[in-house]
């Protein structure tokens, strides 16, 4: 348990901006949510290769549902989503990077020691708290209205249609760069 002084230490050292991006770095990995090394070591302010080194020092807290490391595939997928650099010449990343689960980034809080540490940990759980309870709160809303559509007649049909479609996540599909020339 936290004291009060250290506490409060760790939430004025902890930077808002930080806490509301970590959800944005939560990646779904074979079916696992996971923040990727560079992430986590930018978010400790540590180089990534120290997190790394860290992490490879103490391998034995680290079992594969903590931690694993992205297959080829699996990088070059992601490096062509994000628009990174090929590693194949200079610059750029070129060996996989390490995924860890809600509980390899909890055990690196006993690897890192740091009051930063201690703090991105802290919101880091939030994060994946928040995700959770967004993801349940959803799933209890579509319950409720499947609910409300099976008691409620035909003459509602095209206004819970309507409200689906609006549940539905944003179509992905989206313009090209660039003129369109007609043919005609």
């Amino acid at each position: 348990m936290v004291n009060k002084k250290i506490a409060a230490k760790i939430s004025s050292t902890m930077p808002t901006a930080v806490s509301l991006t970590i959800e944005q770095h939560i990646l779904l990995v074979r079916r696992h949510k996971v923040l990727l090394d560079a992430d986590l070591a930018a978010l400790y302010e540590v180089p990534t290769k120290v997190l790394v080194q860290a992490v490879k020092r103490n391998a034995e807290r680290f079992p594969a549902d903590f931690m694993f490391q992205l297959s080829e595939q699996e990088f070059a997928r992601l490096r062509s989503q994000f628009v990174t650099s090929n590693g194949g010449g200079r610059g750029g990343r070129r060996t996989a990077p390490y995924a860890f689960t809600e509980q390899g980034v909890a055990m690196l809080s006993t690897v890192l020691r740091s009051p930063r540490a201690i703090a991105v940990n802290i919101e880091i759980m939030r994060a994946f708290v928040r995700l959770r309870e967004a993801l349940t709160s959803h799933q209890d809303l579509a319950r409720k209205f499947a609910a409300l559509e099976a008691k409620y007649d035909a003459q509602f049909t095209t206004v819970f249609e309507a409200i689906r479609q609006l549940m539905l996540p944003p179509s992905t599909k989206r313009r090209g760069i660039g003129f369109v020339i007609d043919d005609d």
